[in-house]
């Protein structure tokens, strides 16, 4: 599965019934680095009210993800935030809203509004790039299948790792996800082994 990451750092300003939100967007590959930049936007902004949060590393069944709402009633920023990340296939990401408090109670629906709405103004202009979700495969083949094994994987955006020559050729490869199954359909059509490698 494919999915975008940012390949820089963000920021947006919104204001909701005279409660002020800036809301920051990060690049990060682990927890450790996501807290840092909370810790970071905390000690900067320590006048504002709350330094809500979420993060997803990763953008495929096994991302992970973290969120925060730092006060609010439970539920009302960090999940919503979460939600609009996972919603725009935003993998490596974390989304701190920083809200000033404007002396209008919002309520939970509002909360989850104006953090849901915070979210989307900074990552509307957020500089993304493509990531994928790679597998790799043992493929064994006869010699003169190799030549047609080469061409196939190359139309279908495959790489070659290494090749072993002995009674056959004996091919690891890596192909993105989204490959794999018109991938398996051709070997299977020209009679040729493989195997997939166990994440």
């Amino acid at each position: 599965m494919s999915y975008f990451v940012p390949t820089a750092s963000h920021l947006a300003e919104i204001e909701i019934r005279k409660s002020r939100s800036v809301a920051y967007a990060y690049p990060v590959s682990t927890r450790v680095e996501a807290m840092a930049c909370v810790a970071e936007l905390k000690e900067i902004y320590s006048d504002a009210r709350h330094h809500c949060w979420a993060y997803r590393l990763g953008g495929d069944a096994s991302a992970s993800a973290g969120m925060s709402d730092d006060g609010e009633p439970s539920g009302s920023a960090g999940k919503p935030i979460l939600n609009v990340i996972t919603h725009q296939q935003l993998g490596n990401l974390l989304v701190v809203v920083v809200r000033f408090y404007g002396g209008i109670k919002l309520g939970v629906g509002g909360l989850t509004r104006a953090y849901s709405q915070a979210t989307q103004a900074v990552l509307a202009d957020l500089t993304v790039s493509l990531a994928r979700t790679w597998v790799d495969q043992t493929v064994i083949c006869d010699f003169a299948q190799e030549q047609v094994v080469r061409y196939q994987l190359n139309n279908l955006e495959g790489q070659i790792i290494s090749v072993a020559y002995q009674q056959q050729v004996t091919l690891v490869i890596r192909l993105p996800e989204e490959q794999l199954a018109p991938w398996q359909a051709w070997l299977a059509q020209q009679q040729i082994e493989s195997i997939l490698h166990k994440l």
